[in-house]
């Protein structure tokens, strides 16, 4: 079963300011590669959710927290599987204070 995926507001901004740093160094071609990365991760937790890692989830105590790693670009996809879509909380550089950002308030 394919479940839609919904990016909650504060991923889409993820995924803004990360088109906006990379169309600032005037890396275009990287821009529309990390768009296709984004759309194929999308497509692959939605076929199958449990594809993630729950490492996380662990970590932080937030069960049922998966991410999912875009490819040929250091960003992790962070979901979670609700019984009628997947819940795309952030979109994040690996490099970040992943803990820190991801418990950050809306």
């Amino acid at each position: 079963m394919t479940l839609p995926v919904i990016l909650r507001a504060r991923a889409l901004e993820d995924v803004e300011q990360a088109l906006d740093h990379l169309f600032d160094e005037g890396a275009a071609d990287a821009a529309l590669s990390f768009v296709d990365a984004l759309e194929t991760a999308q497509r692959q937790i939605a076929r199958q959710p449990g594809i993630g890692s729950s490492r996380y989830a662990h970590e932080l105590g937030m069960p049922g927290l998966r991410s999912w790693a875009l490819s040929r670009h250091p960003y992790l996809l962070f979901y979670l599987q609700r019984d009628t879509h997947l819940d795309v909380w952030r979109v994040l550089h690996q490099k970040r204070d992943l803990a820190a950002w991801l418990t950050e308030p809306e």
